[in-house]
């Protein structure tokens, strides 16, 4: 059954419903102004010759209802970043980019930042900060490579393992250097070093993390991809974190006939320790997914499982974890028992406006535990290039009987959103 609190679930604020209206009865007049907003981001050069300046605006509220905690979250914000990019120079580019996020209102709670809200409240994770979000150096000089070193953000293949956290208002960024060649047709070669983690609470954790992704595509029928992550030398206490990654993965989405095209995924992986971890382990990880799309209706059924040995489980601390396992986040951190994940997805996109449901079933890996199933629903809609809207809700329904459940509370959560982007 449903807390008390959710009933508040769809309850919009003035200034959330002020907002989308004011997008619906704008984005059509907007058009027009486009080109001469982009022309002066680009200091009046159309082929940049000056470099061009980066602005997006995000507006979110978000609504965090854990049953059985604290008071319900209302967390109304308001997200910038700007940032330029230079002209290229002898193969040369450079970006800085500042990232910032008001809160407009104190009814939730950010426990891990400086700005702490109402400790009252559940927990929303995008505090009142600001921070240098991106400051990096590329060079292409090379033929067929880029090598680029600084603050930046990194996204590697399906952002499982390494990705930039985006869902939150304060990104997840990496100092590093990452090394990019595509001289070979079809295969591009990454290899990189991350030294420090930029959060999404705004805080830097050092570490060490060397990696490596090979991936090579054989046209639209399969793309392979192999990889390898090393993590180590976390601040002290952290030494059990320290881990190696190794896998596979087989994914793609062959068109079979003009209207029907075929996706698929499989891929393993394994952890152990690493470096300075005392434990030894070896836990294992696969995700296989099937389905098709017809006629602007597309069906996925998939699993996805994160094994555990009943004290450690396998873990993903870098990965955009909001996209696996249900919206509600519920299961960003891997539980000691692990969890199977078995889901179905069903999206359309009529009239240009994306609309998707997905249904997960969760269980642990050992001791036959049923956590519970989750009910995830997102609609939004692109007006050009520059403006979206959007509207999601997660409801995770905990199995509150199952012996040694810890993820026995049911969550709800909902957002609305709207952004400007040039």
């Amino acid at each position: 059954m449903l807390s008390k609190k959710t009933s508040k679930r769809f309850l919009l604020t003035p200034l959330s419903s002020a907002i989308l209206a004011s997008i619906f009865m704008q984005s059509a007049a907007a058009y027009e102004f486009d080109k001469p907003v982009e022309n002066a981001f680009k200091l009046g050069q159309d082929d940049a010759k000056y470099g061009q300046f980066k602005v997006n605006l995000r507006y979110r509220y978000e609504m965090a209802d854990l049953a059985g905690g604290n008071e319900t979250a209302h967390a109304n914000t308001l997200r910038l970043r700007l940032g330029y990019l230079t002209p290229k120079f002898h193969g040369l580019q450079g970006y800085a980019e500042y990232e910032g996020n008001l809160a407009m209102q104190k009814d939730y709670f950010a426990p891990k930042s400086n700005w702490k809200g109402d400790p009252t409240r559940d927990v929303v994770a995008d505090p009142q900060t600001s921070e240098l979000n991106q400051l990096w150096v590329s060079y292409k000089g090379i033929p067929d490579t880029e090598i680029k070193a600084g603050r930046q953000r990194i996204k590697i293949d399906d952002d499982r393992f390494i990705g930039n956290v985006g869902w939150r208002q304060m990104e997840q960024t990496y100092d590093g250097v990452i090394v990019t060649n595509k001289s070979i047709e079809n295969l591009t070669l990454k290899a990189g070093y991350i030294g420090q983690v930029q959060n999404i609470w705004s805080q830097e954790d050092a570490v060490q993390l060397p990696f490596a992704n090979v991936n090579y595509k054989f046209k639209d029928i399969a793309s392979v991809t192999g990889y390898g992550y090393w993590y180590s030398d976390y601040e002290e206490g952290q030494a059990g974190k320290s881990a190696q990654t190794y896998g596979l993965a087989v994914t793609g989405s062959p068109k079979i006939t003009k209207d029907i095209k075929l996706h698929y995924r499989a891929e393993y992986g394994f952890q152990t320790g690493y470096a300075n971890n005392p434990g030894s382990f070896t836990l294992g990880r696969y995700s296989l997914m099937g389905g098709a799309s017809f006629m602007g209706l597309t069906a996925k059924a998939a699993v996805e499982e994160l094994g555990a040995n009943g004290t450690q489980a396998f873990q993903t601390p870098f990965g955009t974890n909001h996209k696996f396992q249900g919206w509600a986040d519920v299961f960003l951190v891997t539980p000691k028992d692990g969890v199977r994940d078995v889901n179905a997805t069903l999206s359309a996109k009529p009239l240009g406006i994306k609309m998707a449901f997905v249904y997960h079933n969760f269980q642990s890996v050992t001791n036959s535990i049923n956590y519970g199933n989750e009910y995830d629903f997102l609609i939004t809609k692109k007006f050009g290039k520059h403006y979206q809207i959007l509207a999601k809700y997660a409801y995770y329904d905990a199995d509150e009987t199952a012996v040694g459940n810890t993820k026995n509370k049911d969550v709800n959560k909902f957002w609305l959103q709207a952004s400007v982007s040039f």
